[in-house]
């Protein structure tokens, strides 16, 4: 771990030391012969640290010494950060002191014992230089005599034309040998099972060791048309360590649709409320990764579901099956096995070579065959590693990766060896990122941006030319790691990212003593643990937080990282306290933290000394309720990231807020920040402001068109009180078409007067035309022209998943929406003034190629709706549209679920005609249907499966038989 992160370390000090402010301070100030002296050091460490990073370092004391280079590296960096700051403040040329005086005064960090504490930092420096000559003199022991190390040679970047960053993104769904096991399973979840069930639901284990894809396989089962369409509630949630029932009790009433309400904080009042909850339906639960080996626990937390419909099924992943042999599964299931021998090698190959065999590379197939064979066959390590020799085609490569030493070395815990392999392919900064996720739980579901924005506050990106290139190198860096499958998307979120267990275990292991989490287990020994070198450090949020948890943080003064996590998604009404003890008392102990985040917590505000952690760069404040930031925040001139996101009680900024000239990202989304504020601060010259709403208040609504001052607007934007907007160039100088936002809501005032100017409306709507490329979402509310520009509806929007429109009460007619290729989802709702809807809706050609869910609400002017077939629907809603009563539909043959209330009886049984498909099918209120309409319509349901009636007073016989049977007993 040292090497890799000295070789990612050392051109950011360079770049410190060759900064032209930094040279003229030096000069100015006589020290040029120790800065010369420094920067030789250095590019001996460098040239050391490049040899020694080419190996597998297993020598304990050779592993020691590179541990102890590291930490000069990170102190000297400490040292000329500090010397930097001060450069930049704008009082330090006032300080009679002098930058020498500063420079002997830091002998060396607190947290340095390598030297004495009375040493010169010249003298330090020469210390430095003797330690690493008595390095390089002991190349010997490293096995470096062979690379022909030697001293005087000039520092050059390490190349590799073997390693490429431009690897192929593997589709998660080329999965390989799993489909008889799925079907299986699928069937197993379809059928009553064979297994004893004394409840109305059972248990479906999937049982293996780590990286054999059990999560994976549980994804396809649970993602299956068929199993979709099989069960009326799905719900996925990740188990992992940590078993607290009431926690999971909550989430699993969440994930299955229910409300929590502050009642639920009662325990019983929560499993009253999901056995009510479950009451009738048939469920599928999957549980992920469960640890546990407590029947009792089991058994409390399972204690609703009896009240669900029979077939209800919990599918269980677990590297155990002690709970399940409890439970009495003890021959009922067989453990998932690694793939056969043929699998395995085709899903090698399709990592490796992009082909599912090695027909064109037979000279690569005996190496392969050997590689394959020593990943024992497990999914995860085929796909780790052949994805880290996608690039490398030739016999030696992958002849060096079949004789590694590691498929031999001892390795600490359950990492497989080649995952260690995968790792030792990485280039020396992804190595670097790697490692630093280990500040991450198991199960930690993180954002991308938000962790290149870690990476580049902890310095990983500095050698970078410019600010501007290391965001989107930091893109790079992830998007490889995730290509790798060092990184997987969230099961349930496609915007989150997660670690396999085994990869969050490999990065615990190579992060050394350099990084520490603090959780539960760690939590019981951490008073015995040497803190004082720790760099980076993160701990679990709790309910209650307390400064005896983290007192001993106290001797940790070369921390810089103070980063507080969670596990799992966190609901709304969770709430985490944090000892304010811990904010006056311990940060302040703290002088060279870089990145603090205490996001989540119940703070409602935070001390002045928070303007002594001159190094921050990264401050995460996020969704707790603080009113406003001490006016010494202003003093962190290093900060370049501020999250403020969620902080609803916010109102202000610092007076002297402009003074953070290095702030590059200030987050404030959800906050009660005025529109002016943040056009003031916008003159910051490298800030970008994430905003998701802006509400127009002026009587011109010249707002608008300051959000081209804006140029990062969050990807879920949306703008309120367009009918203030006098002039359609407001619009246009906002220039959305070069904003690239994924949701975009456009709101309208809800009132219609003679006010409202439906030419201008429609004209600035026109103008808010976003961008083609990214749109996944729209929302349009109370639009007041009478009919919607040309770009609503255009088949350019490739991606536009989702659009709804609703109260724009003056259009007569739908934009031709059938043309969006990806459309998935579409609501229209309260427009009043269409009558008709055909052939404007579906356009030319074929019509709703991808939609499944369609709904119309309170479309009270209704009257007629002919058109197109729609191949894919697979749920229609339609609701409060009393005057429709023809409907002339041509088909509807994937419709399963068809829901209609407020309606004429001819319409639902024209429905009925053309959907012989529907197995759910739920009405209420339906106008004129009476025995006679009802007996027609249910000749046409014999595929329903669901059916649910509601206040349909007319009718008094569901089926025939029932008419009969009350006739027999003369009723």
């Amino acid at each position: 771990m040292a090497e890799l992160v000295l070789s990612s370390l050392l051109p950011m000090l360079f770049e410190k030391l060759s900064d032209a402010a930094f040279k003229t301070v030096a000069r100015h100030k006589g020290l040029d012969a120790e800065i010369k002296k420094l920067q030789k050091s250095l590019t001996q460490i460098q040239l050391y640290l490049t040899h020694a990073s080419q190996m597998e370092i297993t020598d304990p004391s050779v592993k020691q010494r590179l541990n102890d280079l590291q930490h000069l590296a990170y102190d000297i960096d400490d040292v000329l950060d500090g010397w930097a700051t001060d450069a930049m403040d704008l009082e330090f040329k006032q300080e009679p002191e002098g930058i020498t005086g500063k420079v002997r005064k830091l002998i060396t960090p607190t947290c340095c014992t390598t030297f004495s504490r009375t040493t010169t930092m010249i003298a330090e420096l020469d210390d430095i230089s003797t330690k690493l000559q008595d390095l390089v003199k002991e190349k010997a022991d490293l096995g470096l005599d062979n690379l022909g190390l030697k001293v005087e040679e000039e520092t050059r970047p390490r190349t590799n034309n073997n390693r490429s960053l431009q690897t192929s993104v593997v589709n998660p769904s080329s999965i390989v040998g799993r489909q008889a096991h799925k079907d299986a399973l699928v069937q197993q979840l379809l059928l009553p099972a064979d297994e004893p069930c004394d409840q109305n639901y059972c248990i479906v284990p999937i049982v293996g060791m780590g990286g054999l894809g059990k999560t994976t396989l549980a994804g396809l089962l649970y993602n299956d048309v068929r199993v979709k369409d099989h069960f009326e509630l799905k719900a996925w949630i990740c188990i992992s360590d940590e078993f607290d029932i009431s926690v999971r009790s909550k989430e699993i009433f969440i994930a299955f649709g229910g409300e929590v309400k502050e009642e639920h904080i009662n325990f019983n009042k929560l499993q009253e409320a999901l056995r009510d909850h479950l009451t009738q339906k048939r469920f599928l639960l999957v549980l992920d990764d469960v640890w546990s080996e407590s029947r009792e626990d089991w058994e409390t937390l399972v204690r609703p579901f009896y009240t669900c419909s029979p077939g209800s099924k919990i599918v269980v992943t677990s590297r155990k099956d002690i709970l399940l042999k409890k439970l009495g599964y003890n021959s009922l299931y067989k453990h998932l096995e690694s793939l056969s021998d043929d699998d395995a090698l085709s899903l090698f190959a399709l990592h490796a070579l992009g082909v599912r065999n090695f027909d064109s590379h037979l000279s690569l197939k005996p190496h392969g065959e050997g590689i394959v064979k020593k990943c024992k066959k497990l999914p995860l390590a085929l796909i780790t590693l052949g994805t880290s020799l996608r690039a490398k085609k030739d016999e030696d490569s992958w002849k060096g990766v079949l004789e590694s030493e590691i498929w031999t070395s001892q390795v600490e815990g359950e990492v497989i060896p080649a995952l260690r392999l995968s790792y030792h392919d990485l280039s020396a900064p992804l190595k670097r990122l790697f490692a630093y996720c280990s500040l991450f739980p198991k199960d930690f579901l993180f954002d991308k941006e938000e962790l290149i924005l870690l990476w580049m506050a902890e310095g990983f990106f500095q050698s970078t030319p410019s600010d501007s290139t290391k965001e989107p190198l930091g893109h790079k860096f992830f998007d490889e790691l995730l290509s790798r499958s060092f990184f997987q998307h969230a099961p349930n979120n496609e915007s989150l990212f997660v670690m396999h267990d085994l990869m969050n275990d490999l990065a615990t292991s190579v992060a050394t003593e350099f990084y520490f989490r603090l959780d539960n287990e760690s939590g019981k020994n951490i008073k015995k643990m040497k803190l004082d070198k720790y760099r980076h450090m993160s701990f679990v949020r709790e309910e209650y937080v307390a400064y005896e948890k983290l007192q001993v943080l106290e001797n940790a003064k070369c921390l810089r990282t103070f980063l507080a996590t969670f596990v799992g998604e966190v609901e709304p009404w969770r709430k985490f306290y944090l000892s304010n003890k811990i904010l006056t008392d311990l940060l302040p102990k703290l002088p060279l933290l870089r990145v603090l985040s205490l996001s989540g917590f119940e703070i409602s505000e935070l001390p002045e000394s928070i303007g002594t952690l001159r190094h921050l760069r990264y401050l995460n404040l996020s969704q707790t309720h603080i009113t406003h930031l001490p006016e010494k925040v202003c003093n962190l001139v290093n900060l370049q990231t501020l999250i403020l996101f969620g902080c609803d009680e916010l109102t202000e900024l610092p007076n002297n807020f402009l003074n953070l000239k290095n702030l590059q990202h200030l987050d404030v989304r959800d906050t009660l920040l005025s529109f002016q504020m943040l056009l003031e601060i916008s003159k910051l010259k490298s800030l970008q402001i994430t905003l998701s709403k802006i509400n127009i208040e002026s009587e011109s609504g010249i707002e608008v068109a300051r959000l081209k001052d804006f140029k990062n607007l969050y990807e879920k934007f949306s703008v309120v009180g367009l009918e203030k907007v006098q002039n359609a160039t407001y619009a246009h100088e906002a220039n959305f078409s070069e904003k690239r936002l994924s949701e975009l809501e456009l709101v309208w005032g809800d009132e219609l007067n003679d006010s409202r100017n439906d030419m201008l409306e429609k004209e600035v709507l026109n103008e808010l035309n976003p961008c083609h490329d990214t749109l996944l979402k729209l929302k349009l509310m109370s639009y007041g022209g009478l009919e919607f520009p040309k770009w609503v509806g255009d088949p350019s929007f490739l991606h536009l998943k989702h659009v709804s429109i609703s109260g724009c009460k003056r259009c007569t007619s739908i934009p031709p929406l059938g043309q969006l290729l990806s459309l998935k989802e579409l609501l229209i709702e309260s427009l009043d003034g269409v009558e008709v809807v055909g052939f404007e809706l579906f356009g030319t050609g074929q019509a709703f190629p991808s939609l499944e869910i369609l709904s119309f609400r309170d479309m009270r002017g209704w009257k007629k709706w002919s058109g197109a077939v729609f191949p894919r629907l697979q749920k229609l809603k339609i609701k409060d549209c009393p005057n429709l009563v023809e409907v002339t539909l041509e088909a509807l043959p994937s419709l399963n679920d068809l829901r209609i209330s407020k309606c004429d009886s001819g319409v639902l049984r024209r429905f009925i005609e053309v959907a012989s498909a529907v197995t759910k099918l739920g009405i209420g209120k339906i106008s004129g249907l009476n025995d006679v309409v009802w007996r027609g319509v249910i000749e046409y349901l014999g595929a329903v499966e669901e059916l649910e009636i509601s206040k349909c007073n007319e009718i008094r016989y569901l089926v025939k038989s029932d008419a009969d049977a009350k006739r027999r007993g003369g009723g």
